[in-house]
């Protein structure tokens, strides 16, 4: 007679275990010590073997039953049950381990392995603050489209829609790298395309004289980091793109000849580009040597150990009262009064923006051509911003 649950809550523990039959070969084993154990009697190539389903309460009679169904299948195509759980183990266990978070850093430093420190840093931040909370600990084949939502949703919530979009993005080759690795089925990420949108774009734009005396008037005003003030100084006297001030290590500065070589490695081009230094910046760059006594030119105020934020600089714009204005309009601001002037060269401007050269022959030479007039340039454009003051 089949089992009930009255039945085996009833069954008491004897001197000897006892069995009580269900069908199907499933059985309920009373042990003396009043544990209650499932097993199911199989016979496969001839030979009885026997196949430990759990233990009462923890698996219910109808959970049981299932359970031998489940296994008699497994019978009838010629496998063991207990072969067939110990596989589906070891495969969940390896799925375990390739949860979101290892393949991610696995991709960014595989796949990573040549975009520069920065952008990796990048990356591993936003997955640190936004991603890896959230799915970091799931299996990669466990992630779901709403929940990659909902990490984008909140970070345009509070604003971040840019880093949002950019982290869609990251999300997306980190799942496509888990399929070509095989251990993700598909990108989730991939549906999400359009779900955020951009707001208007903030392009760079070229202050006025007025605007860049203003600007440095309020520098001067500054009561914050020593060190800050002086990026603040050198951003519109040297007009490189901002990571690649910020991040600059001491080791490719000669202050001696007046030159600052960025390697490749950082450069945005990935090209090495020159930058012959007007006396005003060997000043600053003397006076910051003082303060900072490691390899890089701007360490943290917080971590000493990475350059100085973006942020950092942007605040303090914003601190001073330059709203709306940001550090890459230094570079608009560079480009459009050299032109006005009318006394270099287009082409030399262009080398000293470190833009593209269309030549790429000459393009991987670049870095030192029109040397003697690019020092000249910089050392106009210096005297022409410090001049400034006098109108703010």
């Amino acid at each position: 007679m089949p089992l009930t649950d009255v039945k085996i809550r009833q069954a008491k523990p004897g001197d000897a275990s006892v069995k009580l039959t269900d069908g199907g070969g499933l059985y309920l084993e009373v042990r003396p010590n009043g544990s209650k154990l499932w097993r199911y009697r199989y016979r496969l190539a001839g030979k009885e073997n026997l196949f430990a389903i759990g233990s009462y309460p923890d698996i219910s009679l109808a959970d049981a039953r299932a359970e031998r169904d489940a296994a008699r299948e497994h019978v009838r195509a010629g496998r063991h049950p207990s072969h067939v759980r110990q596989t589906e183990k070891a495969k969940q266990l390896a799925e375990n381990r390739n949860t979101f978070k290892a393949v991610a850093e696995e991709w960014i430093e595989d796949r990573l392995g040549q975009r520069t420190q920065t952008y990796r840093d990048q990356c591993r931040r936003a997955f640190m603050n936004d991603v890896y909370p959230a799915i970091g600990r799931l299996p990669m084949r466990e992630v779901t489209a709403a929940q990659v939502l909902a990490i984008l949703q909140r970070m345009d919530e509070r604003g971040a829609t840019t880093l949002a979009l950019q982290v869609r993005q990251w999300v997306s080759a980190v799942f496509r790298y888990g399929v070509a690795t095989l251990r993700a089925d598909a990108d989730p990420a991939a549906a999400l395309k359009g779900a955020i949108q951009r707001g208007p774009i903030n392009h760079s734009r070229p202050m006025s004289r007025e605007q860049l005396g203003a600007y440095l008037a309020a520098v001067d005003r500054y009561k914050g980091h020593r060190g800050t003030v002086i990026a603040l100084r050198l951003l519109p006297m040297l007009f490189t793109r901002t990571v690649e001030l910020r991040a600059a290590f001491w080791s490719e500065f000669d202050l001696e000849e007046a030159l600052w070589l960025v390697p490749a490695s950082r450069m945005k081009k990935r090209r090495p580009h020159l930058v012959p230094l007007p006396v005003q910046a060997v000043e600053l760059l003397k006076d910051l040597r003082k303060l900072t006594g490691g390899e890089l030119l701007f360490p943290g105020l917080r971590d000493p150990s990475r350059p100085l934020s973006a942020t950092t600089l942007n605040r303090a714009m914003e601190y001073m009262g330059l709203k709306g204005w940001h550090c890459h309009d230094f570079r608009a601001t560079a480009g459009t009064h050299l032109e006005e002037m009318r006394r270099f060269r287009t082409k030399v401007i262009d080398v000293q923006l470190a833009h593209v050269e269309q030549n790429k022959t000459r393009a991987a030479y670049n870095h030192a051509v029109y040397l003697d007039e690019r020092r000249e340039l910089m050392q106009v454009w210096a005297d022409w911003v410090e001049g400034c003051r006098s109108l703010a």
